[in-house]
């Protein structure tokens, strides 16, 4: 009998999913409302705000654009975190259902508009698209998709997310604190974090498009000859 690991049972576009709306729901919607409500109960002069107010900055760049429409800092914080914590919890429980990727692409919209930071938009939007197929035949990515690349995409697919979570962490650890070992210069330790971040962009998508070889592969080996 053939061996098979842990993750051979898994959905792997729902896991991929998954880990990318609780890393997002955590480090937009909580973080970002942790610095603005430390910002008070003041106004925020504006659509486009620093999350991170001056007081608590930890490096002169460190101030994670934001876009709101409320006019104030605590409410906007709240309802980050409100926002944050509902990501998590749909991401991990609500997902797969029936209307999961739509409600999911909502709440990260809303979590844009209240102040959950605008870089996420290069994760949610393809974050949402490739969970729409998350319990669809995967007719079209059958002929976009090489048979004799199956093997290989299923065997990397848990790679490229850990890579694609490890990328996204380490750039929003240099944005908010701005270490990186041996670099000085702000623009650019901004540039190694955005690097990093869109590092993870891009493997974010790999992990997905890894994912469908993985669920190619597992439907041939259980039954060869529905493909």
């Amino acid at each position: 009998m053939k061996e098979t690991s842990s993750f051979d049972n898994l959905n792997a576009t729902r896991v991929t999913a998954t880990t990318m709306g609780v890393l997002f729901g955590l480090f937009s919607g909580i973080n970002h409302g942790f610095f603005e409500i430390l910002q008070g109960n003041t106004p925020t002069n504006g659509f486009v705000i620093h999350a991170i107010g001056e007081a608590q900055m930890f490096w002169e760049l460190g101030t994670e654009d934001a876009f709101t429409i409320l006019p104030n800092f605590i409410a906007t914080g709240i309802l980050s975190i409100l926002v944050g914590l509902a990501i998590i919890i749909w991401s991990l429980w609500f997902l797969p259902h029936k209307h999961g990727p739509t409600v999911f692409l909502g709440l990260f919209i809303l979590s844009f508009l209240v102040g959950g930071g605008i870089g996420q938009v290069a994760f949610f939007i393809p974050t949402w698209a490739f969970a729409t197929r998350m319990n669809k035949p995967l007719t079209g990515w059958k002929k976009i998709l090489p048979r004799s690349s199956w093997a290989f995409l299923s065997r990397s697919w848990v790679a490229a997310l850990v890579l694609a979570a490890i990328a996204l962490l380490i750039g929003l650890e240099i944005a908010i604190f701005g270490f990186v070992p041996g670099m000085t210069d702000p623009e650019t330790i901004q540039d190694t974090a955005l690097s990093f971040i869109l590092a993870s962009a891009v493997l974010n998508v790999v992990s997905f498009i890894a994912g469908f070889g993985h669920r190619l592969n597992k439907i041939e080996q259980n039954a060869p000859a529905a493909l």
